[in-house]
């Protein structure tokens, strides 16, 4: 399957090439950058002499709906959906890795980003990317809303236990921290080295736009969940670690159980309910999430731990191609 990139050249870009290139049944087509339109992908990034040398095109959407059968969409938020419905209406299979699919009430979606959704019929096709949780409806689409990065590391652990309402769903916390390239390969003074290193820091205290899509997919348990988030940046360049806090009168036992079930067979979901602790080291250039779980006198925390631009962004944006495409969801990640 022929499959090309839409805004190439960002840190997402760069992963998913790095996957693309050794996947036994997706080649790459076209690769689109507006900044570095004529310049060998290799050239951007020497890491891929010899592995990724094509040229680069400016923004030629005819072309690339020509020449592929499926389009990542590497895009910022609110630029993506002229282009998903682009390709889309084309009958390419569509992976976007924006925001713009992710939540299926638009005038939420409006509220969070301060712009008006453009396609909201297009908003109902799309299915939110944990494969591991919405892989039925992922394999009868052609549309695929790849989740945040954040909300990958809280919604994968609370969701089976929502579900079964094992957990106080009224009231959660969520208490997060990202490496810098969660934000982007830009220009910012807030994080260039020097303001970042031997540094840690909240961000978007009450206001970050994840929390909204976390407790918007959480309701699709058909529970109401209040999660209360807070990110920080890492003085790191990649992995998130997570640490959630709710209240249960249920066993460690009974709460391992449920969502070792529900996560059963899926590989990239690492479950311990033994005393370890996931590190960012253990994930970092990987689709695992590892999940451990603590309990004491009612108290549950959970860690969660991923590689924010791997199993929170590229790696599940592969992974959920390989489901609307039929194939093991590991092929070329694993």
């Amino acid at each position: 399957m022929i499959v090309s990139v839409i805004g190439a050249t960002g840190y997402t870009g760069y992963e998913l090439i790095k996957i693309l290139v050794r996947h036994p049944r997706f080649v790459i087509g076209q690769l689109v950058s507006e900044t570095y339109e004529g310049k060998a992908f290799s050239e951007v990034y020497p890491y891929f002499k010899n592995l990724c040398d094509t040229v680069i095109i400016g923004r030629n959407y005819e072309k690339v709906a020509a020449e592929s059968e499926a389009v990542f969409l590497c895009l910022p938020h609110a630029a993506a959906q002229q282009a998903a419905d682009f390709f889309h209406g084309k009958g390419l299979k569509v992976v976007d890795l924006s925001a713009d699919f992710r939540i299926k009430d638009a005038q939420l979606y409006e509220k969070v980003y301060k712009t008006k959704h453009l396609f909201p019929e297009l908003l109902e096709k799309a299915v939110y990317g944990i494969p591991e949780i919405f892989g039925e409806e992922l394999a009868k689409t052609n549309m695929a809303a790849n989740p945040g990065c954040y909300p990958t590391t809280v919604i994968m652990p609370l969701f089976p236990l929502v579900k079964k309402g094992l957990i106080d769903a009224s009231y959660i916390i969520a208490d997060s921290k990202s490496g810098v390239t969660g934000a982007g390969r830009k220009a910012d003074l807030s994080l260039s080295f020097s303001e970042v290193n031997e540094d840690f820091r909240p961000y978007n205290i009450f206001g970050h736009r994840h929390n909204p899509e976390m407790n918007h997919i959480l309701e699709r348990t058909g529970n109401k969940a209040d999660v209360t988030f807070t990110a920080h940046l890492l003085p790191v360049n990649k992995g998130i670690e997570t640490t959630i806090y709710a209240k249960t009168d249920k066993s460690l036992a009974e709460l391992a159980s449920c969502m070792k079930a529900f996560y059963k067979d899926r590989r990239f979901v690492r479950i311990y309910d033994n005393g370890h602790v996931p590190s960012i080291k253990d994930v970092v250039d990987t689709n695992f999430i590892d999940i451990s779980l603590f309990l004491k006198d009612g108290k549950l925390i959970i860690v969660s731990c991923i590689d924010n631009l791997i199993k929170g962004s590229s790696g599940a944006a592969v992974q959920n191609l390989n489901v609307m495409c039929g194939l093991d969801e590991t092929a070329g990640i694993l």
